[in-house]
Parts: structure tokens; C-alpha cells; sequence
């Protein structure tokens, strides 16, 4: 009954989407969604950047607590990482569009620290309408599922990212669909050498990315070639 109310309370991000909507127009509207508890603490809705035509989107978890602050996703630690990782990989960020499940940031505060906290279900499926209206818009070739809130908020509850790490799969968003870990899970890593081989397995799985943006590139151009009078 105490969850019938909470729905009742905050009906989730439909209602907040515009009728037609464009990036721009998305950007705008998510500064006003209040579909969740999670805007009353948060700085800010935390938008997707990157480019329209994007050819690969990665979708993480939540804003971490700079995120929240400047307003741009993976701006702080896991966002250095990752650019670590697409550079690693030759992915240029022009290629690119980042966002996450939820746009505003969740956290238990413990004296001035504001420590990330993970979603609820609840929460990432009141946040979905602007997610589907990303992918909607980007249409991208390539999908990257970081961690496993993303992933199951995509992919549904029961999919488990320790078991499909490295496996390419298609999916509804994308013909070339992966999952990894969230950058923030190698930084969270308990010592050293677990972070040594979490970075590894991460930067392993991007480069797949990468290998297979490279032969979508080759095939475009040998078709091009072929057309040629």
C-alpha cells in the first residue's frame, strides 16, 4: 500500500517529456521533472551530451557527486577513467553520446560528504522516458551498458553483466549492443591489484567497442568503393 502511494505521488518522467522532442527541447524540459524523489536533494538534472548523430552511446548509472554539481555527466573520477579507456580504444569523443539511467543524483550524506547511493527500481523506471528518448534520437549504432543498473535497466532485471562482459549481442537500441562494468566500480575496487585487474577487464571490453566501430567503418567504405563509377 505504502508503494501505491509513493506511485501516486510521483507518476514518473512522462508527463514532463515535450510532445515533440529534440535534444534541445529535452534538455530543457528535464530541468522541471519531478517524477521521482530524487530532484528535491539533487543540485540538477543531469542531461546526455554528445552529438545527435553519435555513433556509439554509453549509458551509465546515476550523476556522481560532481556531476551533480557542474551539471555534465562523467565529468569527475569514472569520467577521466572512461576517457582513459575511449582514448585507449581510439574512440573520439565526436563518436560518442554519454548519459546515464537516472538524471539526478542519489546519495546519503555523511558529515559535508555527499556518498553515491544505488537507485531504486522504482526510481529508474520513472527516470526511462527520457533515456528512451535519447536513444530514440541518437538511433546509434553502438550501445555500451556500463554497470549493472544500466544494464538491467535496459536489458530487463535478470541480466547480469559478469556474464556477458566481452559478448556482443543485438538488442532493441542497437544492431552492436555491449555491457561492462561502470568506471566508478574499478575505482571502488577494494585494493590494488583488484583495481589493476578491473581496469583491465574495463579497458579490454571498450577496445572491443572500438574494433567494432572500426569495421562498421570498413564496410561503409568498401561498399563506397564498390558504388564508385
Amino acid at each position: 500500500m505504502q508503494r501505491r502511494t509513493h506511485d501516486r505521488a510521483f507518476p514518473g518522467a512522462e508527463r514532463f517529456l515535450p510532445d515533440h522532442p529534440t535534444m534541445d527541447s529535452l534538455r530543457a524540459a528535464v530541468t522541471t521533472c519531478h517524477g521521482c524523489p530524487l530532484y528535491r536533494a539533487a543540485t540538477q538534472a543531469v542531461f546526455g551530451e554528445g552529438s545527435s548523430y553519435a555513433r556509439v552511446v554509453l549509458v551509465g548509472e546515476v550523476p556522481g557527486d560532481i556531476e551533480d554539481r557542474m551539471g555534465h555527466p562523467f565529468v569527475g573520477p569514472a569520467g577521466r577513467l572512461l576517457d582513459e579507456a575511449l582514448d585507449a580504444a581510439a574512440i573520439a569523443r565526436g563518436d560518442v553520446y554519454v548519459t546515464n539511467a537516472v538524471k539526478h543524483f542519489k546519495f546519503t550524506r555523511r558529515g559535508k560528504r555527499r556518498i553515491h547511493e544505488k537507485p531504486t527500481r522504482y526510481e529508474v523506471r520513472a527516470c526511462r522516458p527520457w533515456l528512451d528518448a535519447e536513444l530514440g534520437l541518437v538511433h546509434p549504432e553502438i550501445l555500451v551498458a556500463l554497470g549493472a543498473t544500466a544494464a538491467q535497466a535496459l536489458f530487463g532485471p535478470h541480466f547480469r553483466v559478469t556474464q556477458m562482459r566481452g559478448v556482443e549481442f543485438e538488442s532493441p537500441f542497437a544492431r552492436h549492443t555491449f555491457a561492462t562494468m561502470h568506471p566508478s566500480a574499478v575505482l571502488r575496487a577494494p585494493d590494488h591489484d583488484l583495481r589493476v585487474r578491473a581496469r583491465e577487464e574495463l579497458f579490454a571490453d571498450i577496445a572491443l567497442v572500438g574494433e567494432r566501430l572500426r569495421a562498421i567503418e570498413g564496410v561503409r567504405e568498401h561498399a563506397g568503393t564498390k558504388a564508385a563509377p
